[in-house]
């Protein structure tokens, strides 16, 4: 079964994975689109680059590793088969910091309240 990657939009428009997406060197942004791909194709992705995020609202992450950097991006199933990116960040420690898991879930509630608006 394969899965379709969307971007969550805010209600005015930002679109704050595919900012961050922008705002990274080109190798490491093909490296993260490879990943997405990987979302999009296997029905069961390695837990090195696709892991839910204990302890949260049905948060997930995609997991890239470049170089001596750790890049996240935040994620959620909208249903089965929709996975939404939320936003990005690198990871500088062993922890991911609470704040942006707290943006991926406020993302997510924003998105599935305005969600008849994305179908």
């Amino acid at each position: 079964m394969s899965k379709t990657v969307i971007f969550y939009k805010t209600a005015n428009g930002k679109c704050p994975a595919h900012d961050f997406l922008d705002s990274l060197p080109s190798k490491v942004a093909q490296k993260i689109t490879w990943v997405l791909n990987l979302l999009e194709d296997l029905d069961v992705v390695p837990s090195s680059y696709f892991k839910k995020l204990v302890g949260t609202e049905e948060i997930w992450e995609c997991r890239i590793q470049f170089g001596s950097n750790a890049y996240r991006i935040f994620c959620f199933f909208a249903d089965n088969s929709v996975v939404v990116l939320t936003h990005g960040f690198i990871k500088k420690s062993q922890k991911t910091p609470k704040s942006e898991i707290e943006r991926a879930e406020s993302y997510r509630k924003d998105f599935l309240k305005r969600r008849s608006k994305y179908e």
